[in-house]
């Protein structure tokens, strides 16, 4: 595609977070103007160039300030998780999502690339090669995927008057400087064992550079041909469907941890996690529990799917294979 990021000033919201830092190098190293809009500061990305803007998404003011002469917008700010109270992801992810598109409007800015989730449309049971004709489910097991599927309907609602949207909804992304999944996975495996439900399911995986790609192939295919993918939403992965057990432990044989995966039962797993659901909840307690509905349902189901239309509308394709990036994500953790 012909498009440049050259001389366009494109902001990333949660540019800080792990994707968004990996879509921020990405942009730089095309010679686009960045401008990443968090909570934090961040020196790394002042080192490539970035300008990081400090701010909140569900500050009404403040987005649309740091939106003004911008050309175009990423959005990946979002709360993340598995458990903890509804209004405490609604906030950020669904009000944060309307003071976006609120701001692009605003600002006269026609490009808005929006990073969603492949859980908002898991309902509980196995996805096998589903594509973006799923339905929500009529009820989420976390509010995480509940209000991400809001956030998304009003990406897509948002399409026309003169903003341009696109929604992608990369699965599991995995790779360097990941503060979230290994560290996690980690911390389960330290007794050397690990138990699964489901070991030998499928499911999807992306390597973050190729979900950082993603992002870009989106934004260029707003510039060069909106009609043909605004008000879209597109599964992305790595396109190499994987058994829990493969993916889990490469991830933790990459950060130096060999662990025995051991099978349990998946009515088990969810029956537990759902009377610790409840547990939690009548005693108000403010940690997680040690397993939820959510995990519990994810990790018993395949979920892998069809991404045939972003490799037709996007050009994707996955240019780092899930072998490769294990080898980087082990580089990475041993310099």
């Amino acid at each position: 595609m012909g498009w440049t990021t050259r001389n366009m000033k494109v902001l990333v919201t949660g540019g800080g977070g792990f994707l968004g830092s990996a879509i921020c190098r990405q942009l730089r190293a095309r010679d686009a103007q960045v401008i990443a809009y968090q909570r934090s500061d961040s020196a790394q990305l002042q080192k490539i160039g970035v300008n990081v803007v400090r701010g909140d998404i569900a500050n009404t003011a403040l987005i649309a300030d740091a939106l003004q002469g911008v050309d175009a917008v990423i959005h990946t700010a979002a709360k993340a998780g598995i458990w903890g109270a509804y209004d405490e992801y609604h906030r950020p992810n669904v009000a944060g999502t309307e003071n976006v598109i609120a701001a692009c409007r605003r600002n006269g800015i026609h490009s808005l690339v929006f990073t969603s989730s492949p859980s908002v449309v898991h309902s509980g049971g196995d996805i096998e090669g589903g594509d973006e004709s799923l339905p929500y489910p009529e009820h989420f097991s976390s509010p995480y995927p509940a209000t991400k599927a809001l956030a998304e309907q009003r990406v897509m609602a948002a399409d026309g008057q003169g903003l341009r949207t696109v929604s992608l909804r990369p699965h599991l992304i995995w790779g360097p400087g990941d503060n979230h999944l290994l560290p996690r996975l980690v911390a389960r495996a330290k007794s050397g064992k690990l138990k699964l439900p489901a070991p030998e399911k499928l499911i999807d995986a992306v390597y973050i550079d190729n979900a950082a790609g993603s992002h870009l192939l989106a934004l260029d295919c707003l510039q060069s041909n909106p009609v043909a993918v605004g008000g879209k939403t597109y599964f992305i992965s790595n396109d190499e469907p994987i058994s829990h057990r493969q993916i889990i432990g490469g991830l933790l044989k990459a950060a130096g941890v060999e662990v025995e995966i051991q099978p349990i039962s998946p009515r088990l797993v969810i029956a537990a996690a759902t009377a610790l659901e409840g547990i939690w909840r009548g005693l108000h307690l403010a940690s997680e529990p040690p397993v939820t509905r959510f995990a519990a349902e994810h990790l018993s189901t395949a979920h892998w799917f069809d991404i045939s239309a972003a490799k037709r509308d996007l050009g994707y394709a996955a240019e780092i294979s899930i072998k490769q990036g294990l080898e980087q994500l082990r580089l990475s953790l041993t310099d």
